[in-house]
């Protein structure tokens, strides 16, 4: 069966009401010590990821393909990292006691299905056993016991390596110059409307003569909560609709804009505030660059880890 065909049949598989179970597929996949992989261990673990990338790439057939590859590969490494992590439990502990298991199937069952009736039955449409269930919960709860412990959480991110990746990735904190807006927008029932327009010009003249911006808002516009008074806050002019972006481009702290009449309403700005184009400073951003930086070392560190189990097991990976 070639790589193709393989994956031909695996979407066919996927795509079924019914999901099948790794014991009805013959298909071996890779050994990891004495442990099988099968080809309906990856269909199970990708159910919901083809679910996923068929609505996304319906349309383009060819990223759906490359895609659904990258997929199995992911889903394939997956299992082979449990099995590794599995060996190295066997190997290092002691068999993990039978109250632990049943005190975290417990949790397990509570945080997921809420009692054991709706898992019974879930367990049932999935073709699954209790004992299966609970073998896969004990699993997963010494794969993540054995990842948590083998990569260190208190990673220490110095000054010196939150600064270098700063000035590395300037681009990626640089914002576009930026208005504190106050707006009054008056909706219009249509191109013909020119009765909006003549009330947002007596708004403006109005405010010329001395009432306030927040007043004549509270008044007139027709906005959501979210901007009471007019306020829209800080926005960089780019995200701007074309025609306000266009009429606030040469306007300074305390300028009020003319009317600016759109098909489907009419606006009137306060720039309260400008800021010019700018990179944001280190103090606002060092918080986001020692998590980013926090979860690479992780990542790291993860990698390192398999990759020291895989040198000392066997592995053996068959051709699709």
């Amino acid at each position: 069966m070639n790589f193709l065909r393989s994956i031909l049949v695996l979407t066919v598989a996927l795509s079924a009401t019914v999901p099948l179970r790794a014991d009805t597929v013959d298909g071996v996949k890779a050994i990891v010590n004495d442990t099988v992989i099968t080809y309906g261990q990856i269909q199970d673990l990708m159910v919901p990821i083809v679910d996923s990338l068929r609505r996304q790439y319906s349309s383009q057939p060819d990223i759906y393909q490359q895609k659904l590859r990258q997929a199995i590969d992911d889903s394939l490494e997956q299992l082979i990292e449990r099995q590794l992590i599995l060996h190295e439990f066997e190997v290092k502990y002691s068999k993990l006691p039978d109250s632990v298991i049943d005190g975290v199937v417990q949790d397990k069952i509570r945080d997921r299905f809420g009692d054991r009736v709706t898992l019974t039955k879930t367990l049932q449409a999935q073709g699954m056993t209790f004992e299966q269930f609970r073998v896969d919960v004990r699993d997963q709860y010494i794969e993540s016991a054995l990842r948590s412990q083998n990569v260190a959480h208190n990673i220490v991110i110095s000054p010196y390596k939150v600064e270098t990746y700063y000035l590395a990735h300037q681009d990626d904190y640089r914002l576009d110059s930026q208005i504190k807006l106050r707006m009054i927008t008056l909706n219009r029932s249509g191109i013909d409307d020119s009765n909006t327009v003549a009330l947002a010009r007596e708004i403006r003249a109005k405010i010329k003569e001395g009432a306030t911006f927040q007043e004549m808002s509270a008044v007139y516009s027709q906005t959501s909560q979210e901007h009471q008074n007019g306020d829209w806050g800080w926005m960089e002019r780019s995200i701007l609709r074309k025609e306000l972006a266009d009429a606030s481009a040469n306007m300074k702290a305390g300028d009020i804009s003319d009317v600016v009449v759109t098909p489907d309403a009419c606006y009137i700005m306060l720039v309260e505030d400008v800021r010019a184009a700018h990179v944001r400073p280190l103090t606002e951003v060092r918080g986001d660059i020692e998590k980013t930086l926090r979860v690479q070392e992780q990542g790291r560190l993860q990698k390192e880890w398999i990759d020291g189990l895989k040198k000392k097991t066997f592995i053996r990976l068959f051709d699709s």
